[in-house]
């Protein structure tokens, strides 16, 4: 409450200064003002202010020879018209009368005196000091205005407190929308907000993402600037140069040089110019001076239907012009009227009486000068704008319509309070003339914006409507077919910092501007997503991607499958192996008496030839895809399988060499040997140390079907965890021992009768199987792809048909083919020339 009344104190202060300061000699015109059973009040700027210093608070003279503003001067009339139809209207305020109070606004001190006008109570010129605002009752419910931001917000500030409805009719700051500020304020022009992101979309729309920037002093272009700036940020546009026209801004003077030198030197080809129309006029006379050509400017709607802008001479050398305009609107009847009134005699002003204080500001000389030759010419861009100030006229008619009870015929004549009339206005619903009025819970309206192009084609300027914009949310229609575009072959131009990257490339900034970067490839394995031009996403572990790529794809599953020509081949191998020795075991079944079986080992035959079908068993679990059984077998049977055999060729070798060189020679030890089973002792023994160790690797190092993502970037391979493992090693390692102890027994008996010598099938088989798994180590080291199970098969398979080559095969051949040799007789004649041999040497 102190605050209030500090405030109230203030305006009294201020009223009674302005008043001192702004008595004129002239009485004011008949045209400014109505009476009438409810009055309204307009600021409207009939002339252009006056940039000078001033020393006392005194009221700008707005009647000044050379200043005649004749777009204010269409508002002005605009508001008389409507005015005047509601007065003439038997439906909308059937039995009551508007009356009006017009100021010219001419400059902030000429505004905040009409302001504290509309305040004062009738009778007194004053503002009474009183604790209840709501009883508050000026002799103006309701104000249509001002014009431009800067003054709006002044107004709205000063009316606030009392809540009476101010509706602008030019002012589109979007600060003017916040409630807690200017509760009583109103407008029938779309907010800036929707115009910055109409701005934004159409930058968008055509890929310029590197702009500059520049706005008018003042709140209309700096708040407007600093949105745009800020909403073009957040969407990936960048302000490649900012600035600002200053009010005292010459054209020539040091300050737009500069700001022309800035311009030219930024490498930005779009230029957004959020300006209000004097300084928009200075800041293109600029541009023309300067020669600044071939760039695209985007108006705001304060200038881009302006004549005053249009009319710089040159302009049409600048460039293109794209713009954001209010959607054009007709005041029917708005030129007759204007006619009318440049035809009706006003006489000549008359004197302010000596006992009074007329106001300064309720004057036009040059109005009232006017004839049918003279008047202003009524444009687009004016009859856009009067038509906003006529709507505000009719939403204030519209909100007394309802609180007043005219819906019965007859409207009621009590009190009405500022704060009531607000109230129902909020609430108006209505067509105007085809067209919706209707405000939002910011006092906003609900309209929308054309974009434009000028046009230069002709002989006089003119523009062309390309699609418009509508909220909310806010969406864009333009029709691109119609733009003439200023470039070659009629093609877009280009607004960027840098160039877009080839597909799959990242961009990495260079500087402080996120849209100036370099082009680097993202690496294999990663990709670049859409929605992050600036960095390289890493693919799924499923999925892989080559250097530059704009995607991943799904990794190949590999395995050593059945169906492939490679798999064929060694089934055949293996199986045709298995199906020998099965050939064999029953061969040697079937001859088992005979002296070749009896000296290959007799019973110990079906165990070697058991071990080595074990072995061949195993490399069936090569084949498919790996799965848990297999992988614990196909290595482990194999190893044991192979060691067996092994075991029982070592010990055979071993025996032989026993039974012709060294029972004679050390009888006890042969004698034990034989009493104690050392040979299926030894087989045991070494195959259980065998077994130990394949089931220590099964249990420790357990071999798994596994995903190997590692060796290929388009491939999962699918293996089991063994080749790498401890336990396989050592198995291994325990075959190779035991094959050199078979070849260095083989060797040892190489001179034995010719029946029981083996040394030259037995060495080559084992140094058959030597080449083999070194060949297939070196072919590991070289090699990870998705046939080295089939590698480590064929080394598995050379090494049995090897060992069943070198071993079984010559004596199936004596059996088949020499069964002379086969025979008793034979094999002790063959043992007797070793026994005469060895007794010769």
């Amino acid at each position: 409450m102190l605050l209030c009344t500090a405030c109230l104190v203030g305006l009294q202060l201020l009223i009674s200064c302005c008043w001192a300061f702004a008595c004129h000699s002239t009485e004011p015109s008949p045209d400014f003002t109505l009476p009438g059973d409810y009055l309204l009040a307009g600021l409207f700027p009939l002339h252009s202010g006056c940039l000078q210093v001033r020393h006392r608070p005194e009221v700008t003279l707005c009647d000044r020879p050379g200043s005649f503003n004749e777009h204010g001067y269409h508002l002005f009339q605009a508001m008389r018209l409507g005015v005047e139809e509601i007065n003439n209207s038997t439906a909308l305020l059937p039995n009551v009368t508007l009356g009006y109070q017009l100021y010219d606004v001419c400059s902030d001190s000429a505004n905040v005196y009409a302001t504290l006008r509309v305040l004062s109570l009738p009778g007194p010129r004053h503002i009474e000091l009183q604790g209840d605002l709501l009883r508050y009752s000026p002799k103006v419910l309701a104000v249509i205005g001002p014009d431009t931001t800067n003054r709006a917000a002044t107004t709205a500030a000063l009316l606030s407190p009392f809540l009476m409805p101010l509706i602008s009719y030019g002012a589109s700051s979007e600060t003017l929308s916040v409630k807690r500020q200017y509760p009583s304020f109103l407008r029938t022009i779309p907010s800036d907000k929707y115009q910055v992101e109409t701005m934004v979309l159409l930058l968008q729309r055509f890929g310029w993402t590197w702009i500059s920037l520049v706005g008018s002093s003042g709140d209309y272009g700096q708040l407007g600037v600093q949105a745009l700036e800020k909403q073009a940020t957040d969407q990936g546009i960048c302000i490649a140069f900012k600035d600002i026209v200053p009010f005292s801004a010459q054209v020539g003077d040091e300050r737009m040089q500069r700001l022309m030198r800035h311009l030219a030197e930024a490498t930005a080809t779009v230029v957004v110019v959020f300006s209000n129309r004097p300084l928009a006029r200075v800041f293109f006379e600029s541009v023309v001076l300067a020669n600044l050509t071939g760039k695209v400017w985007v108006a705001s709607e304060a200038w881009v239907l302006s004549r005053h802008i249009t009319g710089v001479p040159g302009i049409q050398r600048i460039g293109m012009v794209l713009g954001v305009a209010i959607q054009k609107r007709t005041v029917p009847g708005l030129k007759a009227f204007e006619e009318a009134y440049a035809r009706a005699d006003k006489g000549a002003p008359r004197p302010c009486h000596k006992s009074s204080c007329c106001s300064s500001n309720q004057v036009c000389r040059e109005c009232e000068a006017f004839t049918a030759h003279t008047m202003p010419k009524l444009k687009g861009f004016s009859m856009s704008s009067a038509y906003n100030a006529y709507q505000a006229v009719y939403a204030v008619a519209h909100g007394l319509h309802q609180l007043l009870g005219c819906a019965s015929g007859v409207c009621s004549r009590g009190r009405v309070y500022p704060w009531q009339l607000l109230e129902q206005i909020h609430k108006v619903n209505f067509l105007l003339h085809k067209d919706t009025v209707m405000f939002n819970d910011n006092g906003d309206p609900l309209s929308s914006y054309n974009i434009i192009a000028w046009d230069w084609s002709g002989p006089k300027w003119t523009f062309t409507v390309l699609g418009s914009s509508t909220w909310s949310p806010v969406q864009l229609d333009i029709n691109e077919t119609k733009i003439q575009w200023h470039g070659k072959d009629n093609q877009v131009p280009k607004s960027v910092c840098s160039s877009d990257c080839l597909e799959g490339h990242q961009r990495v900034v260079t500087g402080f501007h996120h849209c100036c970067f370099e082009c680097v490839p993202c690496g294999a394995g990663t990709f670049l997503n859409k929605s992050d031009l600036y960095r390289c996403q890493p693919c799924g572990k499923e999925e892989w991607a080559p250097e530059g790529s704009q995607t991943c794809f799904p990794r190949t599953v590999v395995f050593l499958a059945c169906q492939e020509h490679t798999s064929w081949v060694l089934l055949a191998a293996n199986t045709l192996l298995l199906l020998l020795l099965l050939g064999t075991a029953g061969l040697f079944a079937w001859h088992l008496d005979t002296p070749v079986v009896r000296s290959a080992g007799g019973r110990l035959c079906f165990l070697m030839l058991g071990s080595l079908a074990a072995g061949s068993s195993s490399l069936y679990g090569f084949f498919g895809e790996p799965t848990r059984p297999a992988c614990l077998l196909r290595q482990a049977l194999f190893a044991l399988g192979f060691t067996i055999f092994l075991s029982c060729l070592t010990v055979r070798s071993f025996q032989l060499i026993i039974i012709f060189k060294f029972s004679t020679k050390a009888p006890t030890f042969y004698r034990a040997w034989v009493q104690n089973h050392g040979a299926g002792l030894f087989v045991m023994i070494s195959s259980a140390a065998q077994l130990l160790i394949c089931l220590t690797w099964l249990v420790v190092w357990t071999p798994l079907p596994t995903r190997e993502y590692q060796r290929f970037p388009h491939l999962v391979m699918l293996e089991c965890t063994e080749a790498n493992s401890l336990g396989f090693i050592l198995a291994f390692l325990y075959n190779g021992l035991l094959s050199i102890s078979a070849f260095a027994c083989s060797y040892l008996g190489k001179d034995l009768p010719e029946n029981y010598n083996e040394a030259k099938c037995v060495t080559f088989s084992l140094l058959f199987n030597f080449i083999s798994w070194i060949a297939f180590f070196t072919t590991a080291s070289v090699y990870d792809g998705k046939y080295l199970p089939a590698v480590n098969m064929l080394a598995g398979l050379s090494s049995l048909s090897s060992g069943f080559g070198g071993y079984f095969l010559p004596k199936c051949y004596v059996i088949l083919c020499r069964p002379d040799l086969n025979s008793t007789e034979h094999f002790q004649a063959s043992i007797q020339d070793y026994t005469r041999h060895r007794g010769s040497t």
